[in-house]
């Protein structure tokens, strides 16, 4: 008696969970493929992904059902009112059996009229596996203030998200956190405010709290990137500012007024400077070590006159200089690598990927902060021919900025606004040996659109992490609330 009452009480959850429970009959057939949220439509997706719920863009549905099916007779059923949810099981096992083809998705709706059946679209299943997850920081997309905030980590097999640290541990902001090649034993992170500090673990072993200004550099340390033996980071030091536009599509403008760049020796405890990258005339931001780690990529303006205020007019090129691991010396000259300011654009956000072959930029009309630039779309450097394209499968007609590789150089993570123009969210693209771009997806949610529309954050500076964190955010509270500081030397 009491196993056939706990199966019914199993039988009601499975209902309340789904919402309903129905036999898609008498359907009326649609030419037309679904309008579905996310967009899902011939994608390509990591064979490790986790299950791609989606729901009806239009909310007048009833009732949604998919099924999901591959060339052997297998398949995968999910239904519910708001959204389906695929058994996150049975997803992995379908994925696993067919990496490297196609799946056929079969989605069928109930309204008032009754059921409709679409057309069915088509999922590829790359046999290429992305990395273990994603870290990246939640904030609210405001200007001026701002309130809860936090890093997190997400396992991108599962639904699974939790808290590095949030600046209810602490009074201040939290941000620019970076790995070593997704690595998280070479960890940097970012504190701003009353107890500022730069918080940096290396090998795997403890954090100390940094003070990273120094009376020969302009402020403090941003924008992170570890060499890839983790050694060094190269950082740099910006004075920015933000102004409201009057009039116009771009909201508001965040801009240097001076910004150097500089590389931390980890193991010496010294910033490595040179007077080709601390330039008063030069606006130098963003650095990158190359994939062999004998080249610094970054960006570079000229610097405005002080008594101008034509924002508009700062474009930013793609450089590099030379750099040598062995004694930690720059070389004595400056290449443009892409020259954006001649075709009145702006690079930002440059990142090499892992194997060496390509680099993807941000291109935007002016300026370097392109998160609030609607026309900022990602481009593909081939650093073989030097040939520049735009990634036509990553673009929208929105705002695409920060973005970085898996570390196996075939997945990109990348920052867009498509999806209402003001949060943004986190998106995946394939990038094969050949540079072929996929269509890109959005990071699954379970019931995306009450996911999203009930978490008013935005998913700022996402990075690639091969295996969880490790990383205590009591104890590293306890750090950071503390004064004390190691200072930066420098050479």
């Amino acid at each position: 008696m009491r196993r056939y009452i706990f199966l019914i009480l199993i039988y009601i959850a499975a209902l309340l969970l789904t919402g309903c429970t129905e036999t898609v009959s008498d359907a009326r057939q649609e030419n037309a493929l679904p309008q579905i949220y996310p967009d899902y439509t011939g994608v390509t997706v990591p064979v490790n992904i986790a299950p791609l719920d989606f729901c009806m863009e239009d909310e007048k549905v009833l009732c949604i059902d998919a099924v999901v099916t591959d060339r052997h007779g297998n398949s995968l059923h999910a239904q519910g009112e708001e959204s389906v949810d695929f058994d996150i099981d049975g997803w992995h096992t379908l994925l696993g059996q067919n990496h490297g083809d196609s799946l056929s998705v079969t989605v069928s709706a109930k309204y008032d009229d009754g059921w409709h059946t679409y057309r069915p679209f088509s999922l590829y299943v790359s046999p290429d596996s992305i990395d273990y997850g994603i870290c990246y920081r939640l904030i609210e997309p405001g200007y001026e203030v701002w309130s809860k905030m936090g890093i997190y980590e997400r396992d991108l097999s599962s639904f699974d998200e939790r808290p590095l640290i949030e600046n209810t541990q602490f009074e201040g902001c939290v941000n620019c956190h970076s790995f070593n090649r997704g690595n998280p034993d070479d960890m940097s992170l970012h504190i701003r405010g009353p107890h500022g500090a730069t918080l940096l673990r290396h090998g795997g072993g403890s954090f100390t709290a940094y003070n990273t200004k120094t009376d020969r550099t302009l402020g403090f340390c941003v924008y992170p990137y570890w060499h890839p033996s983790g050694r060094y980071v190269a950082y740099s030091t910006n004075a920015t500012s933000q102004l409201f536009h009057s009039a116009g599509h771009n909201r508001v403008e965040v801009f240097d007024t001076a910004s150097d760049l500089q590389v931390y020796d980890v193991e010496k405890n010294e910033l490595l400077l040179s007077s080709l990258l601390k330039q008063d005339s030069v606006y130098e931001t963003y650095p990158v070590f190359s994939a062999d780690g004998r080249s610094l990529y970054f960006c570079a303006a000229n610097a405005l006159p002080e008594d101008s205020h034509q924002l508009d007019s700062i474009r930013y090129n793609l450089c590099r200089i030379d750099f040598d691991p062995a004694t930690g010396t720059f070389g004595d000259r400056i290449d443009i690598i892409v020259e954006a300011a001649a075709q009145h654009k702006s690079v930002s956000f440059p990142r090499p990927s892992y194997d060496g072959r390509y680099l993807c930029y941000t291109l935007s009309d002016y300026g370097q902060f392109s998160i609030w630039h609607h026309e900022a779309d990602l481009w593909l450097l081939d650093l073989a021919t030097g040939e520049s394209r735009p990634m036509d499968g990553a673009n929208s007609d929105d705002t695409e900025s920060f973005h970085n590789w898996s570390t196996s150089s075939r997945w990109i993570v990348l920052s867009s606004r498509r999806d209402d123009g003001l949060f943004t969210r986190p998106y995946f693209c394939h990038v094969d040996d050949k540079g072929k771009v996929t269509k890109a997806f959005m990071l699954p949610q379970r019931n995306p659109r009450r996911f999203y529309r009930d978490r008013f954050f935005s998913f700022n500076v996402p990075e690639f992490i091969i295996r969880p964190t490790r990383f205590d955010g009591r104890k590293e509270s306890h750090i950071i609330n503390n004064e004390a500081r190691k200072n930066f030397g420098v050479r």
